[in-house]
C-alpha cells in the first residue's frame, strides 16, 4: 500500500500515467478538477489554481488499502508531502512538453502562445523546486508503460 503523488510540468504525462494506472486496477485521483482544486487570488493579485485542502486531507486520511496515485502540480501541495509515501517528479525536456501539449485533445491548456510561454517559464522556475523536494524523479520520455511500472514499484507492487 502506498500513497504516491505524481507531479511535474504540464505535458509531462501525469494524466496519461493515471489512466493506465486506473486500467491496471489502482485508485487514482487527478486533482485538475473543481472537486479537488479551486482558484484563489494571491497577495499580488494574480490567480492561482490550488488544492482544496480539506478535500485532499480527507482523501489522504481516508485511504486505507491498496495504492493511491494522486496527480497534480499546485503551489500548496508541499503542505501534504508528509501524508504521501512518495513524491514523484515526472520530467521531460521543453521540446517534448510542447509537442505533447500541442497534440493532446483532452486538455486545452497550452494551445495559446502565452500558455506555452508560461509552460517554459514554469519549467525553468517551478520544476527545480519540485526536483528539490521530490523523493524520486522519473524520465517521462520513456514509454508510459515503463513509467507506470516504475510508479507501481515505488508503491510496493
Amino acid at each position: 500500500m502506498g500513497k504516491i503523488l505524481i507531479t511535474g510540468m504540464s505535458g509531462v504525462g501525469k494524466s496519461t500515467a493515471l489512466q493506465l494506472l486506473r486500467l491496471r486496477g489502482h485508485r487514482t485521483v487527478d486533482t485538475d478538477t473543481d472537486v479537488w482544486s479551486r482558484w484563489v487570488t494571491t497577495p499580488d493579485g494574480s490567480p492561482d489554481w490550488v488544492w482544496r485542502e480539506q478535500a485532499i486531507t480527507d482523501l489522504l486520511a481516508g485511504h486505507a488499502t491498496g495504492s493511491l496515485f494522486v496527480a497534480g502540480c499546485k503551489t500548496n501541495q508541499g503542505r501534504f508531502y508528509p501524508s504521501f509515501d512518495q513524491v514523484v517528479l515526472l520530467s521531460a525536456p521543453a521540446e517534448v512538453l510542447l509537442v505533447r501539449i500541442a497534440a493532446r485533445t483532452g486538455n486545452p491548456y497550452g494551445k495559446r502562445p502565452e500558455e506555452r510561454n508560461a509552460v517554459l517559464h514554469h519549467l525553468a522556475t517551478v520544476e527545480p523546486l519540485l526536483r528539490a523536494t521530490a523523493t524520486h524523479e522519473l524520465d517521462a520520455t520513456a514509454p508510459v508503460e515503463i513509467v507506470v511500472r516504475q510508479l507501481e514499484e515505488l508503491a510496493g507492487h
